[in-house]
């Protein structure tokens, strides 16, 4: 197990210093996205043309971020040599920015999207489902980076477990819609956009389990990828020995 305390102990202060720096450069890239995320959605909801623009600008400035992080973290890789927790950090936090530059690309998409249904005027079927889901989303991102500051496993694993839920009312969304789509064609070209948001917060989710499941490896040392949500849990609780190691079926990542 690994723990905030057990990062910042090492004879070298200014390695210390290094570890702390580039994950609160994650945190911020973190803070960056997450808002990102929140403003898309709201431009869509609220047909603000102008903060979408916003948004789209900021996809930049994300790109520029994870860039920079890389470069700390092959820095360190170079110059510290780090091994067990200190490794396992630095993976985490290089692997966690791909995540986090991919949400900011699906925010971008959102972004666009919310920007042609305001020059088409005309609000079409599926708001709602974006607004309940958007907001979904937005929890998960903001608590997967909460469980990657705090160094917790188990709010990681309900971030995990929590993807499974968004998934199930995409589908949901998605069946409703096509409904409507076929009872109006005059709606296709709008609902279709709001069909192609609803797949990019989808993704978002998706991202967000992942970072999850990175801070589920930082902390425990076991890379849960690929992992069924019962065996995932088993592993966070300590109790991984007492399952056979089986695929969870009920787990249909």
């Amino acid at each position: 197990m690994i723990s905030k305390e057990g990062l910042t102990h090492h004879i070298s202060a200014q390695f210390n210093a290094e570890l702390e720096e580039v994950r609160s450069h994650l945190l911020a890239m973190g803070g960056l996205v997450e808002k990102q995320v929140n403003d898309a959605v709201t431009a869509l909801i609220e047909a603000d043309s102008g903060l979408a623009q916003q948004v789209r600008e900021i996809d930049d400035q994300i790109n520029q971020m994870e860039r920079n992080i890389d470069e700390e973290c092959l820095r360190i890789l170079a110059r510290r040599q780090p091994a067990a927790s200190d490794l396992r950090l630095i993976i985490s936090i290089s692997k966690s920015v791909i995540d986090l530059e991919r949400i900011g690309d699906e925010a971008t998409k959102i972004a666009r999207r919310a920007i042609q249904l305001c020059e088409e005027g005309e609000a079409p079927r599926g708001y709602v489902e974006v607004r309940h889901i958007g907001d979904q989303v937005r929890n998960m991102v903001r608590d997967a980076l909460d469980a990657f500051a705090r160094f917790d496993a188990e709010l990681a694993l309900s971030v995990a477990q929590y993807d499974k839920i968004i998934d199930r009312e995409y589908k949901t969304a998605l069946r409703e819609l096509a409904t409507y789509m076929m009872e109006d064609p005059r709606s296709i070209s709008r609902v279709l956009n709001i069909i192609w948001v609803l797949r990019s917060l989808e993704r978002i989710g998706d991202h967000a389990r992942n970072i999850s499941e990175l801070v589920i490896y930082l902390v425990r040392g076991t890379d849960v990828r690929h992992m069924g949500l019962k065996r995932m849990k088993a592993e966070v609780e300590g109790t991984a020995d007492l399952i056979p190691n089986v695929p969870d079926e009920s787990d249909d990542k």
